[in-house]
């Protein structure tokens, strides 16, 4: 198999990264390290380099159709210059990919899909094409930069002399410069930590990318690899294909039925509609571990369990003036050795939602939980969950634990505190 070379690998290998193929790439893994690179995420901002990703344009006049068809999100609910995040399924109902549908205008759509899947999509795109409609696969063509941080921002509109928070979260321009071409300037991306994903033609790769590594360094930008990227994904709970979504795992099973909408008939939908009205056998979950151990991938199942230990812990937080219902399970490991040194086996987990990072803080101190009294904690917790819905751009409510990340003093009246001042701040 040959390995292709991304526009900007001279910077990443003299930049001392760790390179690594994947999806048919040469790629940066890491430049310091995961952790580094995942905080300076969280904390300031980021730049990825994502070209390997997919780019297809899909035109004619019966497009929207077309896409309707193939994709299980609504279509219609798109105009210029909005993004749709969707899925491509197969006919019984699998996750072919999940990716994103770019509407150009005209009847023109951009579809931004997962490397490892390009072929696949493209030649499922193809047998499915019966509107006769026009599939190009141009990705070769772009380059993909995505500056993801609370002061990405800043970068990108000192990079392109204007300000770009007017672009709202899901939508895009088309941008002509002088020095990079037409730049797609997407406020996307897979982090959670809020910015811009950046499209570009190859020619104007370099200089585009060293131009955003200039102007981010007052704002202590990085360049940072797919470990991190795989880590913040994680910490948000986003699906990465492949690992937690595949082609045997339909969107219901992955808990994405949001993006199936009923009324739509995508292909697909038979068996989609079967378990959204009866529950799957298979179902994704989020758990966080209460002790020290590894999870790792296919070593491990899970069953719900009523301890004595989690009944008293649930007796104890009632006592103390609420109760989060969270569940208490019991991992036990079919072959990891390695799981049973550290946990002999097992260990406790609690049921939990994405997502998982807006129970910690990314400060000096040592995180939110690290308080030494409740006055401190809940101020800290109230101005985390105001970062994180300002950041995810939420307008509704997102599942919190209370008391369940505190760990000195009294949590009683906690709950009642925290409800308080999120009133006071408009929540």
């Amino acid at each position: 198999m040959n390995i292709k070379s991304l526009q900007n690998e001279k910077y990443h290998v003299e930049n001392n990264a760790k390179m690594v193929p994947f999806a048919g790439y040469n790629m940066p893994m890491w430049y310091s390290s995961i952790a580094d690179e995942h905080n300076c995420v969280r904390e300031k901002v980021g730049i990825f380099d994502v070209s390997h990703m997919g780019e297809f344009f899909v035109s004619g006049e019966m497009a929207k159709d077309f896409l309707q068809m193939v994709t299980t999100n609504d279509i219609n609910k798109l105009t210029k210059g909005k993004v749709q995040y969707s899925s491509i399924l197969n006919r019984s109902g699998g996750i072919i990919d999940d990716l994103l549908v770019y509407d150009m205008g005209e009847n023109k759509y951009m579809l931004v899909v997962n490397a490892s899947n390009m072929e696949k999509d493209f030649n499922w795109l193809n047998d499915n094409n019966n509107l006769d409609v026009e599939i190009k696969n141009n990705s070769d063509d772009y380059s993909l930069f995505a500056v993801q941080g609370p002061e990405a921002d800043k970068v990108c509109s000192k990079v392109f002399n204007e300000e770009l928070t007017n672009i709202k979260y899901y939508t895009f321009i088309e941008k002509q410069t002088n020095d990079f071409g037409n730049v797609i300037i997407s406020a996307t991306g897979y982090t959670g930590a809020g910015g811009f994903e950046l499209y570009v033609k190859n020619e104007f790769a370099e200089s585009l990318w060293n131009n955003i590594i200039l102007n981010g360094n007052e704002f202590k930008i990085q360049p940072i690899g797919l470990g991190a990227r795989d880590t913040l994904r994680l910490e948000m709970g986003f699906c990465l294909h492949g690992n937690d979504i595949d082609d045997s795992i339909n969107p219901i099973e992955a808990e994405l039925d949001w993006i199936c909408k009923k009324e739509i008939n995508f292909i697909g939908k038979e068996i989609v509609d079967r378990d959204r009205s009866n529950k799957p056998s298979n179902t994704l979950i989020g758990f966080d571990l209460i002790d020290k151990g590894i999870l790792t991938i296919n070593q491990a199942y899970i069953q719900v369990s009523r301890s004595k230990k989690e009944k008293e812990s649930r007796k104890e937080k009632r006592k103390n003036g609420f109760d989060t219902g969270d569940s208490s399970i019991r991992f036990f490991s079919k072959c990891s050795s390695q799981m049973d040194e550290v946990n002999d086996g097992e260990t406790d987990l609690i049921f939990t939602s994405p997502p998982y990072w807006n129970k910690r803080k990314y400060t000096e101190n040592g995180g939110l939980g690290n308080e030494k009294n409740p006055e401190d904690y809940v101020s800290n917790l109230v101005n985390h969950l105001d970062d994180c819905r300002r950041v995810l751009n939420k307008k509704g409510s997102f599942f919190l634990n209370l008391g369940d990340t505190f760990n000195e003093g009294n949590l009683q009246n906690i709950p009642h505190k925290v409800i308080i001042q999120l009133q006071e701040k408009g929540w």
